[in-house]
Order: C-alpha cells, then structure tokens, then sequence
C-alpha cells in the first residue's frame, strides 16, 4: 500500500510513501528516498555494539547464543557515533515537526545515542527503563546481571506539539498514571520467532514493549518508521493498533520472517472507538453557566463539595456562592479545600429521582452528549 503526499515544491509533485511496507536494503540509503516531514513517529533498535570479547559459557557448559552478528561490529567507538548521527539525521529529515522517536539501547550504547540526540537538535522527553522480568543470568559471576534496557523518547523540535496518549495509558495501568519504569518479560515462548530450533533474531523486542510505546505517542492512522525493523515486532504492532508502518532491514532472512509474521496478524475489524481512548484536554471548552442556560441546573440549586461536603448555593449567573463570598466552581472549591481543586470532579448535585449524588462533570457530559451532530434531530 502507498499513499502520496505533496513534496512541497511549486510544482506540487507527488511521492509515493510506502505505507505497511517491509523493504530491504540499507537505511542510510533508503531513508534518502522518503519525503521530508512524513512520517509521525520513529522507533530505532539499532545495533547495540555489544563489544563481546570472548564466548560466553553457562555452569551446565552450554554455549551462550549471544549477539554476533556481523551487523552488530564497528571498528570503534567513533565509527559507532559516526554510524549513530548519520541514521539519526536521516530520521530527523522524514520526521514532522510534530513527531518524535524512541530509541532503544543498553549501557553498551545508550549514552552514546543520548549525547547525539541532544546534538543534533532533538529534545528528551523521558528515558524509560524496560525492566526485565527474566533477564538472562550474568553466568561468569564477575557483574551485576543486566536487568534493564532503557528507551529515550524525544521529539523533533522543543516546544512543538507532540503525541502524548495519557488517558490511554493511565487506562492500561489500572488508572493509575505510567510511571517510567515497564517491567516486562523478555521475548519468549510463542512469540519469540526460531529456525531450526535457534532464535532467529538475538534482540527480539516483546510486542508488549513496543506496545506502550505506540499506544502512548501514536494516533490511530499515525505512520511509524523502524529503521532498524529486525523481524518485525513494530510493524505486527502497528498493526494490531491500526497504524501504519515502514520497515528498513538489511538481511534477507529477517525481512522474510517479518513479512510472514505481519501477515498473520488478525486485525481487529476498524472501529475508531475501540482504538481511540477520549482525551477531556481536546474536548471544547463547556462553561458552567452552560448547564444553567440549559437547564441542567437551576439558579439557587445545592451543590456539595464532596459527596457530603459543605454545601454552596448557585447563582444566575454561573458562580457559586459560600458563606458569603463567592467565586467560580474551581476558585470556591480550592479557597474551601486549600488545595488545587477541579471544580467539575470536586462539586456534586443531588438527583431529584434518585436522591444520590453525583459529580457535575456528568451533567457536563450529557450535554456534550447531546450536543453531538448525530445526536440533534434535523431542523
């Protein structure tokens, strides 16, 4: 699937951005060929260079199926930064002003990666910490066992608007707000993909990791490039979520696994509600006194601070009224309470049916309910 996009020059041109694509080659050489500024996120696994001096040995004497690979050596620490600016700029020119990028890496690397971010011009977000439930065992004693990888998030300009799911993700996290740190099991089991009976890919990352990751800074339609795309843990993600993706790798085996894989993916049949967890911070703005001029409250009406606070009386024209002063909903409610206070969460009114008491932030919601196009009946 491709879509086009206009490139911006006076002649209004069009190229092809490969959307939900697997393509094999170089990503210096095929990130040349996108179009600036389209695409909204980046995930990047790049090689960790691993430094491995010698064989690793568990006690049972039974060889390590450690990292390798030839795509894993570099002849130093500054062919490595040359290598780590050269991608990171790439990925910098195909991403909107609004979009951002994760970068994964260990201690072998993460420092390194960090300090070009910083210099080419992106801005850190948060460093997450990806704990692991069943790290593998440090089997020579002679460290600590590394537990942790961790995940920088940044986006493109300082200051510009980016994604940032935080309903979503205090919804996965039992509505409690994410914190920094994931614990989460390596890749194991089913999911981690084998050829004749070895792991097909050594760093396969868990789909609950990049899970999170696309469910806190994507859109539902939102294109994420993985220029590092390994057996293609993004793009069955991105799938699952109902975002597109483009994958860049180099070896031939991983892009067959990684097609194969993708297509497997049963995808949810598209319904914008299930993927699409409502942010109050984009809804329109509803005064108080809206309720009163649709008479979802009446002038002189109770409302309690708390379910059986004090109780503050409302006036015509939207304030309410206390003990003799009087103010908005969130000046009263945080005068009363000295503390920053939501007006609409903090004051309740009493049902006249039931005689239970509710938030007014439910009355706030039947208006914007009914206010919905679909939901007014034609003139």
């Amino acid at each position: 699937m491709s879509i086009s996009l206009a490139s911006g020059t006076p002649e209004n041109d069009e190229v092809s951005l490969p959307l939900d694509t697997v393509i094999q080659g170089d990503c210096l050489t095929e990130l040349e060929k996108l179009p600036a500024e389209s695409v909204d996120l980046v995930f990047a696994d790049p090689p960790y260079y691993l430094q491995l001096a010698q064989e690793l040995w568990r006690p049972n004497q039974t060889r390590v199926d450690a990292v390798d690979a030839e795509w894993d050596r570099f002849g130093s620490f500054s062919d490595y930064d040359a290598f780590t600016r050269a991608w990171l700029s790439a990925c910098r020119r195909v991403l909107k002003k609004t979009g951002a990028i994760w970068v994964i890496g260990t201690y072998h690397n993460i420092y390194r990666v960090g300090t070009a971010l910083q210099d080419l011009g992106f801005w850190i977000l948060n460093d997450v910490v990806w704990t692991k439930t069943n790290p593998m065992p440090n089997f020579r004693g002679v460290r600590f066992t590394n537990a942790h990888e961790t995940l920088l998030w940044a986006q493109k300009e300082r200051g510009a608007a980016y994604t940032f799911n935080h309903h979503a993700m205090k919804a996965l996290n039992e509505d409690l707000q994410m914190r920094s740190d994931w614990n989460l099991s390596i890749c194991t089991g089913g999911e981690r993909l084998k050829k004749d009976g070895k792991k097909l890919h050594p760093t396969q990352k868990p789909e609950g990791l990049l899970y999170r990751v696309l469910l806190s800074s994507t859109s539902v339609g939102d294109v994420v490039l993985d220029p590092f795309f390994g057996t293609g843990t993004t793009g069955a993600v991105a799938r699952r979520l109902h975002r597109h993706f483009i994958g860049i790798e180099k070896d031939s085996a991983y892009v067959e696994a990684a097609r194969e894989r993708i297509h497997q993916v049963q995808q949810v049949e598209f319904n914008p509600p299930i993927f699409v967890t409502p942010d109050p911070r984009h809804e329109a703005r509803i005064p108080f006194g809206t309720l009163l001029e649709n008479d979802l409250l009446r002038p002189g009406q109770i409302l309690w601070l708390g379910e059986n606070g004090p109780a503050a009386r409302v006036r015509a024209d939207g304030a309410l009224e206390y003990n003799g002063e009087t103010g908005s909903i969130h000046q009263l409610a945080r005068k009363i309470r000295q503390a920053p206070v939501n007006g609409w969460d903090a004051w309740f009114y009493e049902d006249p049916q039931s005689k239970k008491r509710f938030p007014i932030d439910s009355l706030r919601q039947q208006f914007r309910e009914k206010s919905k196009p679909e939901a007014r009946e034609e003139e």
